[in-house]
């Protein structure tokens, strides 16, 4: 039993010195610049299709439309219940 926590105490140590020096030769290479980064980047972008952003504009019209015919239906009987009671 003790050679097997002994061989895993060095296999841990020797992972832990392995990761340091992955850590130090990462930290040593050269970073690429901000703008090479951001251009990288913004090349993965993905842009919805006019199909798709007439849908969701037709879509989100009528939710706004729907939920502003609720709200001023609520505003409405609110109002009439309340005038009972004023």
């Amino acid at each position: 039993m003790e050679e097997n926590t002994v061989s895993t105490v060095e296999t841990t140590e020797k992972t832990a010195k392995a990761d340091k020096a992955e850590k130090k030769s990462a930290k040593k290479e050269k970073k690429p610049s901000f703008f090479k980064g951001l251009k990288k980047e913004y090349k993965k972008i993905v842009f919805a299709d006019k199909e798709t952003v007439a849908k969701q504009t037709v879509a989100v019209l009528i939710m706004s439309i729907f939920i502003g015919v609720v709200i001023a239906v609520l505003d409405f009987v609110m109002k009439f219940g309340l005038s009972f009671i004023l």
